[in-house]
């Protein structure tokens, strides 16, 4: 089976030796977004809102790559930082997703300093 490896610049530049995302058959796993800038390599400005809009921004960007979209993902992975970060999280993540929603695990996790959310997907695609 095929394997294809997507990226852009649309997207934080991965840190370490992973890909952005990979295609392999109909399967497409993309690798985790935290709320960093593409352009800075910075995180956003601003709380839990504001990251979790570049996270979902820099997903929807790798998926597109790649020739998916939101409406292709499957399974959604959410990694906060803090327990009272989950009600401005879901605000936000329901602009981007719709039903019929992906199946999702939300765990409360340490990440690096001034990151508040990371997420990870894996998508179905024709």
């Amino acid at each position: 089976m095929k394997t294809s490896v997507f990226e852009t610049k649309s997207a934080p530049n991965p840190v370490g030796p992973y890909s952005q995302a990979v295609r392999r058959g109909n399967v497409l796993s993309v690798s985790g977004q935290v709320g960093l800038d593409p352009a800075s390599g910075k995180p956003v400005a601003g709380g839990i809102a504001e990251q979790t809009q570049q996270v979902l921004d820099n997903l929807r960007n790798i998926l597109e790559s790649a020739g998916a979209s939101f409406a292709d993902v499957v399974t959604v992975r959410i990694y906060l930082t803090e327990a009272s970060h989950f009600a401005g999280m879901n605000e936000v993540y329901a602009k981007f997703l719709s039903e019929p929603f992906p199946c999702r695990t939300t765990v409360f996790v340490g990440l690096p300093p001034g990151l508040l959310i990371e997420i990870d997907v894996l998508a179905v695609v024709g």
